[in-house]
């Protein structure tokens, strides 16, 4: 069952600030790298250019999670922010997501990917199922 994220939560997927980003590998382990994210509607979107582990191992499981630091902390613990959902990734669109992103990850201009004539890539949405972690997302969901 999917949840709708606050504004509050939003806000934080929206900050610019770097997702650590988790799927489950062939083994059961799991595999966590870093993304840029954005809100889509009620989805987290996330680019990618070329197949990776990330892709593979959502071909298998698509169970995701990912976490985020945020403004703010309470006796010397940064705030943060996990969701937690189901990813599915469809091919193309991610040269336009990716130079979009870049100019908050990046800075405002910033030119990106940076290749004359980048592959179509893939797009993974994550669908939220729980929200979690250290700060003000108390409120509904």
């Amino acid at each position: 069952m999917s949840v709708q994220l606050n504004e509050r939560v939003r806000a934080v997927v929206d900050s610019g600030r770097l997702a650590h980003f988790t799927t489950v590998a062939k083994d059961g382990r799991p595999h966590t790298t870093i993304v840029w994210v954005g809100m889509a509607g009620d989805e987290i979107h996330i680019g990618k250019l070329a197949p990776d582990q990330k892709l593979a191992n959502l071909a298998r499981d698509n169970r995701v999670s990912l976490s985020i630091e945020a403004d703010g902390e309470d006796m010397g613990m940064q705030h943060y922010v996990v969701v937690e959902g189901t990813a599915e990734v469809t091919e193309g669109g991610a040269p336009a997501l990716l130079r979009e992103y870049a100019q908050r990850y990046i800075g405002p201009g910033a030119e990106f990917p940076p290749m004359p004539d980048p592959p179509d890539g893939f797009i993974i949405r994550v669908t939220p199922t729980k929200v979690r972690g250290h700060g003000p997302w108390d409120g509904p969901t």
